[in-house]
């Protein structure tokens, strides 16, 4: 099928936030008698998002996490994420050589992820990437606030296809976890699983194909595009 719109997941992909965020879902699930490692927040929790690790902390605890007063545990992760993420986050080596080499290619692009607008908001603008993507993001938090589910369940990608007036079938997905090329395979488009670290084969068993570089990127689509009939 042709390619006619990217569709970049954030954090794993583009931005290298994943070992900061396991570290404040560590320490806040600690707080609330569940001491768990950052590690093992990896492994459990990657890609998905803060209401459905709420659920699963719920159920492992057997009982409600405690709040503060006029606040919720998904608002005070949030405020910690983003706080951390202003500080110290960095791009994933070749994220603005990929943006801009898919940009010279001549397609367009939609970020879609699972994290709110205000932890987007702090990594893209530390990063320096903010002005690559401020107009195509897509927040799992958007489709929350209307009683619909983010990743592993297709509709963010759909919406980032819809808002990018492209079929399912002819967007391509770049993804890193479980839950998103779940989300991709769900939805009807093809994914791309980045995998610097391995050779991916539990990503390519979830159907996605995997790549080991975001500076390779813009070549290996554009392969794909001279092979299109």
């Amino acid at each position: 099928m042709p390619i006619r719109l990217i569709i970049f997941d954030c954090d794993g992909v583009l931005i290298d936030s994943e070992a900061l965020c396991d570290r404040v879902i560590s320490a806040c699930l600690a707080e609330q008698g569940w001491p768990i490692t950052p590690a093992e927040c990896h492994h459990r929790f990657l890609g998905l998002t803060f209401p459905d690790i709420q659920i699963a902390a719920e159920a492992h605890l057997g009982r409600p996490l405690d709040t503060a007063p006029n606040t919720t545990w998904v608002a005070t992760v949030v405020d910690r994420v983003t706080r951390l993420m202003a500080d110290e986050v960095e791009p994933i080596p070749g994220a603005r050589e990929a943006l801009l080499g898919v940009r010279a290619l001549g397609l367009p692009y939609r970020i879609a992820s699972n994290s709110s607008r205000l932890e987007m908001a702090a990594k893209f603008n530390r990063t320096g990437l903010l002005p690559l993507v401020e107009d195509a993001i897509h927040s799992a938090y958007d489709l929350i606030a209307q009683g619909l589910p983010g990743k592993p369940a297709p509709d963010l990608f759909l919406a980032a296809a819809q808002a990018g007036g492209a079929n399912p079938s002819d967007c391509l997905v770049i993804e890193d976890s479980l839950a998103g090329i779940t989300a991709a395979v769900a939805a009807g488009m093809p994914c791309w699983a980045y995998c610097p670290d391995n050779e991916g084969a539990h990503l390519r068993q979830a159907g996605a194909e995997p790549f080991h570089s975001m500076y390779s990127l813009p070549a290996l689509i554009q392969h794909r595009l001279a092979a299109e009939p």
